[in-house]
């Protein structure tokens, strides 16, 4: 695709987006609950109201129900990247099999077990609570469109047998077959290990569960400080203050209470479009039958998916990491990945030329050294966190509050007894040499995908167990 020709294309297609998510942008949000605005106590404080933070509240209550839980949220529950994903989960703990085999290897048999049993229990729950999460358990596809690639994905299918996932790899002719483009050159279809859902609507589900349960929650209440007390922690937000026996911090990508997570956490801002509604004959033009989700095989790949009314998310490719990890929304909201976006899109599917995007928004994500969430306790045993999922939140977040929940209470279980749990990750190195040292990275990642060959800084990060993708 020329320039001339892409911009021809590319802006009608833009010209209608709004700048709003598609999974909150729908009048059956919960209305919010009223921000903190008294001086409280309570047993278990958990800061942040995304997917970790409801599962630490539920699980909570499950394991105490006389226990008082809190739940304070700086917007409203879901705002932050659990509400705004792509709607994938997936079961994988440890950011794909491939990866879990080199950085777990004698861990692995426990990791696939846990990640199964915990995929399976959100399935359970949702079911039981009556959660309209269009929870589709159809795998997904992981795509070559580069010769060298190919190569990659038969790698994979032997991992992902041994495993004992369903795995088929399809040559460029069933690839089409299954999802028409002209840029496949095979697939590695994996029918096992997770799927898709409306990630706002589990939030929203969650969040009745657990005030059902007896938490209390407090939305539009940022907090402003944490201290250690000689009984607990005391929390302030901007009119009222919480003295917790015990926290639980679930922030995310947001900036880290705690001075110590920000050597682990690297915040990177991903963008996403949503088409309109696809017409019959459009999705027959592309097939795509069993609606599993796709992404592609490189390090800058792109995810996307059917959503439940028939339109097609088309997100990720650049990973965004503005200098000391902040920068206005203007610049957070870049325009030209949009459009980056726009334009493969159209390579991808060209017979849908002229179908429109009606929603375009971005997010961060909170990004490990290693892509495996970190936790740890501070504050003498009273704080817990969970943070770092990197990109694999919607499923390993459930997986996070328990452990989060275990360290706080001095549980010892198995999940405690994890090295993935015990052993931190590389921090990253602080300002000004993490901006040009992210951006190296990049860019070799960038030369590998076109090259098909790993180099030798990256051949050295990997030693190091050091990682950065999109």
């Amino acid at each position: 695709m020329t320039l001339a020709s892409s911009s021809a294309l590319v802006d009608p297609a833009l010209r209608d987006a709004e700048h709003r998510v598609f999974w909150t942008d729908r009048p059956d949000a919960p209305p919010a609950a009223p921000p903190l605005a008294s001086r409280v106590r309570t047993d278990l404080l958990v800061i942040g109201g995304g997917l970790t933070g409801l599962w630490t509240a539920i699980e909570a209550l499950r394991r105490d129900p006389s226990r008082d839980v809190m739940l304070l949220e700086a917007d409203v529950v879901g705002s932050g990247a659990s509400g705004r994903n792509g709607g994938f989960i997936s079961e994988s703990l440890t950011h794909g099999i491939a990866h879990g085999n080199e950085t777990w290897p004698s861990e692995m048999p426990e990791l696939l077990r846990l990640g199964r049993e915990n995929l399976a229990e959100i399935a359970d729950f949702v079911a039981a609570e009556g959660i309209d999460a269009q929870l589709r358990l159809r795998g997904k596809s992981l795509i070559a469109v580069t010769p060298h690639q190919l190569a990659g994905l038969a790698s994979a299918h032997r991992q992902h047998q041994a495993a004992g996932e369903d795995s088929e790899l399809l040559d460029a002719e069933a690839a089409r077959t299954d999802v028409d483009s002209p840029t496949y050159l095979g697939a590695l279809r994996v029918r096992t290990g997770g799927g898709t859902l409306d990630p706002a609507a589990l939030c929203w589900g969650l969040r009745c569960a657990a005030l059902a349960r007896g938490a209390r929650l407090h939305e539009h209440s940022p907090v402003t400080g944490i201290a250690a007390t000689a009984s607990g922690v005391e929390v302030t937000t901007a009119s009222g203050s919480v003295q917790a026996q015990r926290v639980v911090l679930g922030t995310n990508a947001f900036p880290p209470l705690l001075r110590r997570l920000r050597s682990w956490i690297l915040p990177v801002y991903d963008h996403v479009l949503v088409t309109e509604p696809l017409t019959p004959s459009q999705r027959a033009s592309i097939g795509w039958r069993e609606e599993q989700g796709l992404t592609d095989a490189g390090n800058q790949f792109h995810y996307y998916r059917i959503t439940p009314d028939g339109r097609i998310l088309w997100g990720g490719y650049d990973a965004i990491y503005h200098f000391a990890g902040r920068g206005p929304a203007s610049v957070e909201a870049r325009e030209q990945s949009f459009r980056t976006l726009a334009t493969h899109f159209l390579d991808t599917f060209p017979q849908l030329e002229g179908l429109r995007f009606t929603h375009r928004w971005f997010g961060a994500i909170d990004t490990t050294s290693r892509f495996t969430p970190l936790f740890g306790t501070a504050m003498g045993g009273h704080v817990a966190y969970s943070v770092g999922y990197t990109g694999l939140g919607v499923g390993a977040s459930r997986f996070g509050a328990r452990t989060a929940l275990d360290l706080v209470d001095g549980v010892a279980s198995e999940r405690t007894a994890l090295e993935l749990v015990r052993r931190r990750p590389v921090p990253f190195p602080p300002e000004p040499v993490r901006y040009p040292l992210v951006r190296l990275t990049q860019a070799a990642l960038a030369r590998e995908d076109v090259s098909g060959r790993r180099g030798t800084y990256l051949r050295l990060l990997d030693r190091l167990g050091v990682g950065f993708n999109s």
